[in-house]
């Protein structure tokens, strides 16, 4: 059997035995495989924390930024080049805290790219300090007396913000991460998947069997339309005993390099450089002698 293009060679990763990101690696490998994209054609965005090294460890271009400026790199290679499948993917700290405002704004753009979160529910990297994702009285060495704040929603708040593609998936359920990774890719716009992933060193509660014994997929429920923004966005509140994986939410709007006049023309990598304009305009700071 033919090695598949997007594997590298098997070596020792940063990350613990067990991580839930072992398996949004293989997911993510088999999704690209099955989309029958080309390593080249490929550019995945990170910055810092142990779901930011996931580009380490599979084929094809990759930037990796500063924490929480994942988006902000990612829309810019986008628009120089729409021809790319441009994945930003890092954790919930590095999304949902430092991230968080450039989150809301790639969402209102609507820029044409993939956003993989690993929601382990704290700072993994950092030695398991508390995030915007974990719940109401998580014990951690930085919150003793446990977590005080309501842990923050990313799909109530995509949802609201009208976000392209919305959707939740399990590492621990890799064909359902597969099919989900494949439909966020497909969709024209701005496309959150926000994965649960324990982290099995920092977070004790929150484990493979707690969410096996809780995930179901919307597509059980016959009646759930994901073009129905009140229901998803009900659906996104859901948490508990009964938590919900899958599209919650999609819808069809203008991206941002389709509007952006400078594509227009092409990719910008593919357009010739006016270098009597940018003469003209260094020119006009030059100092007279």
């Amino acid at each position: 059997m033919a090695d598949k293009l997007f594997q590298t060679t098997p070596r020792e990763t940063a990350w613990c035995p067990g991580c839930g990101n072992f398996g949004i690696l293989n997911a993510l490998s088999d999704a690209l495989e099955e989309l029958s994209l080309e390593p080249h054609d490929v550019l995945f965005v990170s910055g810092i924390g142990q779901a930011g090294k996931t580009p380490h460890y599979i084929k094809g271009n990759v930037f990796n930024t500063l924490h929480g400026r994942t988006l902000p790199a990612a829309t810019g290679a986008k628009l120089v080049n729409p021809e790319l499948t441009v994945f930003a993917i890092g954790g919930d700290g590095d999304g949902y805290a430092e991230g968080g405002n450039h989150l809301l704004h790639a969402m209102r753009k609507n820029v044409n790219i993939t956003y993989l979160v690993h929601d382990n529910q704290v700072f993994g990297l950092t030695k398991g300090q508390a995030s915007p994702r974990s719940d109401q009285g998580f014990v951690t060495g930085t919150t003793p007396q446990g977590v005080s704040l309501e842990s923050f929603s990313p799909l109530a708040t995509a949802i609201t913000l009208n976000a392209g593609f919305v959707a939740r998936s399990f590492s621990g359920n890799k064909s359902h991460l597969v099919e989900t990774i494949q439909a966020a890719v497909n969709h024209e716009g701005f496309s959150i998947v926000d994965i649960l992933q324990p982290c099995v060193t920092f977070n004790k509660i929150n484990t493979f069997q707690w969410y096996r014994s809780r995930v179901y997929d919307l597509k059980d429920d016959e009646n759930y339309d994901p073009s129905n923004r009140t229901a998803a966005w009900e659906k996104a509140q859901q948490w508990g005993d009964r938590i919900p994986i899958g599209v919650f939410y999609k819808v069809d709007r203008a991206t941002l390099d389709e509007a952006h006049p400078a594509s227009a023309n092409g990719p910008l990598v593919k357009q010739g450089v006016e270098y009597d304009g940018v003469k003209e305009i260094l020119d006009g700071f030059a100092v007279n002698g």
